[in-house]
């Protein structure tokens, strides 16, 4: 198997964990309309409940949550979010991911790099 950054093929979907930092998300008809800030889930239990984005329309803080994310590649993440939603998109709040009362700190940011 080959590995998808040494072949260019940017395109190659990945597993979230690989989420490319500052990636650009687009909603469903294909347009930019954020990048990833951080990943939200538990990478050791491979549990991913989605991304902290900030939107291009005012710089908002906005979380994107697991089902609206169709696909992850190394050049962006692909959402099925419709264009009319995206300024609905809830805030992001960071204190609720530090504990969700079932004993489980499910918040994950990980040491990525700008390229």
């Amino acid at each position: 198997m080959s590995d998808p950054e040494a072949s260019g093929d940017q395109d190659q979907a990945v597993a979230w964990p690989r989420t490319p930092y500052h990636a650009p998300i687009l909603d469903a008809a294909g347009a930019e309309f954020g990048t990833t800030e951080s990943l939200l889930g538990d990478e050791a239990a491979d549990i991913f409940h989605g991304l902290a984005v900030k939107l291009r329309e005012g710089g908002r803080l906005a979380e994107v949550a697991a089902d609206q994310v169709s696909r992850i590649t190394l050049s962006a993440v692909h959402t099925s979010i419709d264009p009319a939603q995206v300024a609905l998109l809830p805030d992001y709040q960071e204190e609720r991911w530090f504990h969700l009362g079932w004993g489980g700190l499910f918040r994950k940011r990980p040491e990525w790099e700008d390229h």
